[in-house]
């Protein structure tokens, strides 16, 4: 499941909200002179791109609060991915569960819910500064999810018939080895050349709270980077090997 066009924060949904200002001025005849438009767009993590469009990305924003440094964290084995404009990321899962609180404050689920998240490492693994996106979701058995969001759950080719993935919203949560933090370049949020983060993507609905963290998987999915639009997954260090 390869993630849509999506930095900051943000599954088909929504890597991350973001508002980014774009400026429209036409030229009107006559006394009607010039006139000026303002739009503020909202960028939603991964959800109705099947196609794997281009999507606006999550910049302009200053800096990235990162998280702090940490030691580089067992994860399973990485994965090399480059989309269309050349950038190239490894990806490697860290591990997944669930959680009241899976990315700080949150609206509280229901009783007898929770939320799943997974963890896992991306890298940017050329010499020069590439855009900052999140490629993996979470997919999750579909019975696992509540009958109200069951319509939100989405399978996908190439992830097994019973899984699906749940809207979800990503975030850096630590800089691996004193990495340096996302850069802002001309309102473009870009990694840093080698920089490896630490990311957690969560889902935004609930799921029942009897889901295992042996029941959660990560798969790259969006064209971007499958050119066959089939999901790949990125094994656990757990399930590795």
């Amino acid at each position: 499941m390869a993630n849509d066009y999506h930095p900051y924060r943000t599954h088909r949904r929504r890597k991350k909200a973001r508002a980014g200002r774009l400026g429209l001025a036409g030229a009107l005849t006559g006394a009607l002179g010039i006139a000026a438009v303002a739009a503020t767009i909202v960028v939603l993590r991964p959800g109705g791109d099947p196609g794997g469009t281009a999507r606006p990305t999550l910049a302009g924003q200053g800096s990235v609060e990162a998280g702090p440094s940490v030691p580089s964290p067992q994860a399973g084995p990485p994965l090399n991915f480059t989309t269309p404009e050349g950038y190239g990321y490894s990806l490697a899962a860290v591990e997944a569960g669930t959680d009241a609180e899976p990315l700080g404050a949150i609206q509280s689920p229901p009783p007898g819910t929770t939320y799943a998240y997974a963890d896992y490492v991306l890298t940017n693994n050329q010499r020069r500064p590439v855009l900052l996106d999140y490629p993996a979701d979470l997919f999750m058995p579909k019975a696992q999810v509540p009958s109200s969001a069951q319509e939100r759950c989405m399978p996908q080719a190439g992830v097994p018939d019973d899984m699906c993935t749940l809207p979800n919203q990503s975030e850096i949560t630590a800089r691996v080895d004193g990495a340096e933090p996302p850069i802002d370049e001309n309102g473009t949020m870009m990694i840093p050349a080698g920089a490896t983060y630490l990311v957690r993507v969560a889902s935004e609905l609930p799921v029942k709270d009897g889901l295992s963290a042996d029941d959660l998987r990560l798969f790259v999915w969006n064209a971007r980077y499958t050119s066959d639009r089939k999901g790949i997954e990125l094994a656990f260090p757990n399930t590795a090997g």
